[in-house]
């Protein structure tokens, strides 16, 4: 283990004891973290979804994961591969904070690829776990993983989830906490998106948009907060117009802003030339 980490112990009547596990039937004993838990004070919330998204399931997690960390949010999540590491990462790099919850020990990493990102979390968020040092992965150990990460947060987001994804389990605990869940809708003959139109079905909230999350969440977006570069205001605006309109198409962003389609265009083609936009081969406009 190359990890080089402070390991610390809070317990519920300590100060630093998040106050939503508080409120939740048979909270953990003892949380074992390194890093700053004081970021847990933030609104927290949980993104999560499929270890192996697909490229709009990618993008999705990506944009909410930004935009909800810019305007406050403190985005918790379960560091697994997929949907789970894109939304910590998109988190730190715009600047935000982000919680990684463990299912094993705390100095356990797992998978053991995401040794860095364990490293630039616990740097610039917190990580956390039930367990101590030296306790590795076991039978029932995610989903009880999964349990802290909906106690923690306020409301729970699965971007893309199969029929018998852990990430439900999440969104099981989350509703029954009496916390928001939602779900990204998705394709009805994606294997990815079984697990969220079910939850949709059953009454979850849909996240049609970003300003969908950021209301579930009551937060306000940030002015700047999904603009990476230095852009003019006709680019600030498509840029923001292609997050809030995800799998859109020109067309639909040109209708979308009211412009001219001479406007709309050149400012789309100044996105790209940035390397901020990518058009698929049908047309659909998404953020890189």
């Amino acid at each position: 283990m190359s990890l080089r980490h402070t390991f610390t112990v809070a317990r519920p009547h300590d100060d630093e004891w998040p106050a939503e596990l508080a409120t939740i039937p048979s909270p953990p004993k003892s949380l074992h973290y390194t890093g700053d838990i004081a970021v847990l004070a933030q609104p927290c919330v949980a993104i999560v979804g499929s270890r192996h998204p697909t490229a709009y399931g990618e993008r999705v997690a990506r944009d909410l994961s930004r935009a909800l960390a810019s305007a406050g949010a403190c985005i918790v999540s379960g560091m697994a591969f997929g949907v789970d590491a894109i939304a910590h990462r998109a988190a730190l790099e715009c600047g935000g904070t982000t919680a990684a919850v463990l299912g094993a020990g705390i100095d356990t990493v797992y998978p053991r690829s995401h040794i860095a990102l364990y490293d630039e979390i616990a740097q610039r968020g917190v990580v956390l776990s039930e367990f101590g040092a030296g306790v590795g992965t076991f039978q029932g150990c995610f989903p009880r993983r999964n349990r802290v990460i909906a106690g923690l947060c306020r409301l729970t987001i699965v971007v893309e989830a199969g029929a018998k994804s852990g990430s439900l389990i999440t969104a099981g605990y989350a509703g029954d906490f009496s916390r928001n869940v939602a779900a990204v809708p998705g394709p009805i003959d994606s294997p990815q998106s079984a697990g969220t139109n079910q939850l949709l079905r059953d009454g979850a909230q849909v996240i049609a948009s970003i300003d969908d999350a950021l209301a579930l969440a009551a937060l306000t977006a940030h002015a700047n907060a999904r603009v990476p570069v230095s852009l003019g205001a006709d680019e600030a605006t498509v840029w923001d117009a292609v997050a809030q309109h995800a799998a859109a198409s020109a067309d639909e962003i040109i209708t979308h802003t009211g412009w001219p389609a001479s406007r709309c265009l050149a400012a789309l083609t100044q996105l790209e030339i940035h390397g901020l936009l990518e058009c698929s081969a049908g047309g659909v406009i998404a953020r890189r």
